[in-house]
């Protein structure tokens, strides 16, 4: 079922699945547009393996995703540090509450001797492998490990013989959600909701779908929502 609805442009939030193709941000509207990478056709640049040699030295650990406290007091100091929006807390964004998981998640854990300073959280499906958070300690920011943490759930998928990577979404003219495009452009597609197809990714196609998108929903409802 999660293959099913990732390719339908559905997301996990809390023990949910959503979509959206509009997204309020400081007052203005913008479209949301969701990603996924075809695996056979990801390919890594220079780029990506300087990342890779710039933390050889820190520990790489799979494992089921348990809530624990050192998981939260990492993600506290990483929120601490941002200029965007966030959940409060971990349980937050995955549970709200609830006290079963439905996904199979799993956590990349990084590590630096004995201290957690990277966790990249992703659920599984039968062919496909949604990336849910990444966060990591401030004190490491020029490991660039949010992006690694990328590579390393490239690599989970890819051993798993899966058929696609879901990273999320970008945002149209707002670059701040343009890192989920790091890991390989050529091998990204994005979902074309008005028409239910995925289409190779370009700066000038998801420029075309979200003026699509802004001219097929009702002014009186885009008015609405700059209001609210």
């Amino acid at each position: 079922m999660l293959d099913y609805y990732l390719a339908q442009g559905y997301y996990r939030m809390h023990q949910d699945l959503f979509t959206c193709r509009f997204l309020p941000i400081e007052g203005d509207l913008y479209t949301a547009h969701w990603l996924r990478l075809v695996l056979a056709d990801v390919q890594e640049g220079p780029t990506q393996r300087r990342l890779r040699r710039l933390s050889e030295r820190f520990a790489v650990t799979l494992r089921p995703f348990r809530l624990t406290a050192e998981l939260e007091e990492l993600y506290a100091a990483y929120r601490a540090a941002i200029t965007f929006d966030a959940p409060s807390t971990v349980e937050a964004f995955l549970l709200a509450g609830a006290t079963h998981n439905v996904f199979d998640t799993s956590t990349i854990e990084v590590r630096d001797g004995a201290r957690l300073i990277a966790a990249g959280i992703f659920d599984s499906g039968a062919h496909s492998l949604a990336g849910i958070m990444n966060f990591y300690h401030p004190d490491y920011r020029k490991f660039s490990l949010g992006k690694l943490l990328m590579l390393l759930k490239l690599d989970v998928a890819q051993q798993r013989q899966c058929l696609y990577y879901y990273p999320g979404y970008v945002v149209h003219q707002y670059p701040k959600f343009d890192y989920k495009l790091f890991a390989c452009p050529a091998a990204t597609q994005v979902y074309d909701c008005l028409s239910g197809r995925w289409v190779p990714y370009s700066a000038a196609v998801v420029a075309r779908q979200s003026a699509e998108l802004l001219a097929d929903w009702p002014a009186e409802a885009l008015e609405e929502g700059e209001d609210d």
